[in-house]
Parts: C-alpha cells; structure tokens; sequence
C-alpha cells in the first residue's frame, strides 16, 4: 500500500488537473507535450515516498528499456549542463512509461506556479500574457512544497535509481 499523505496529495493534484481541463479544453498540457520533459532545470528531487511508487513502475518495465534508462542516469549523473532531458521519457514518443508512478513535479508542472524560482510553464505562460489564456487560475506551488516537505528529506532521481540498480540481489 502507498503512503498514505502521498496519496491524499495525488488526489488533490488530480482533482485541480480536472478542474483546468474540464474548463479549459485548450490547455497546453496533456498527451503529446512532452517540453517541461525535455528541459528540466535540474535533476528531479523526489522523497522516498515518491521513490517507492517510482521504482513500483520501473520494476514493470522490460529489461532492455530499464538498460536504456540505467545508461541515461548515468549519464545524467554527469552532466553538468542546464538544462537536462528526464532520463525516463521515451524521446521518440514523447511518453513517460511510468507516467502513473510519476513524481509530484511532474504531476503539478504546467497546472501549478512557483513564480519565484521560475517553475511554470512558459509556454501556458505565454498564452497567458497574450489573453488567450486571462482568467487561467494557477494552483499555488508552494503548498504542494509544503506537504512534499512533511513526507521527509528528498534525493536526486539519479541517487535513487543508482542505490536502487547496485543493490544486492
């Protein structure tokens, strides 16, 4: 069974996702938009709560795509560049194959701002500063910071897949 808070967070996440999609049908977010992916600013933080459901869905995956995704934590693990593709999106396809074990910071972006550390997305942002999107109510990051915080101390995605990978059998 998943933490409990972790849960009750998810549900409220997804119940303010439904909300701006049922009332805005344009929102940019959805299948197929995969650019908060492609550059995020730093390697994604994540507490052992979100770790635990994380590696539930890596451990579903086939060998071959989990040796894909091994070789680009690695690699990630060295890049010192800004900024950096997740090592779990399926490039080609633009998917995330844990998409229902994802973390909170993929669950909110696009759907809730942290404007002082520059956390949104741009391009709704954009659409927001032209009027297309004026009445565009963003949730509020960080209360989601703050509930992540009393789920305990978070660790980069690659020090958990690294752990993870070299544990003994």
């Amino acid at each position: 069974m998943h933490d409990a808070p972790l849960t009750r967070l998810h549900r409220e996440i997804d119940a303010r996702v439904a909300s701006i999609r049922e009332n805005r049908p344009d929102w940019l977010c959805g299948k197929g938009c995969d650019h908060c992916c492609r550059r995020l600013a730093e390697i994604p933080q994540l507490t052992v709560a979100e770790w635990a459901l994380l590696k539930e869905g890596l451990s579903s995956l086939a060998a071959d795509h989990l040796r894909e995704i091994s070789r680009r934590m690695a690699a990630l693990g060295r890049q010192s560049s800004r900024p950096v593709v997740c090592p779990l999106l399926d490039e080609s396809s633009g998917a995330c194959p844990v998409y229902a074990q994802r973390p909170v910071a993929c669950r909110t972006y696009g759907f809730y701002a942290q404007r002082d550390l520059g956390l949104y997305c741009h391009d709704i942002e954009s659409r927001v500063a032209a009027g297309a999107l004026a009445d565009v109510v963003w949730g509020n990051h960080d209360a989601i910071d703050r509930q992540l915080t009393s789920l305990g101390a978070s660790r980069p995605l690659t020090d958990w897949f690294a752990d993870w990978e070299n544990r003994p059998d």
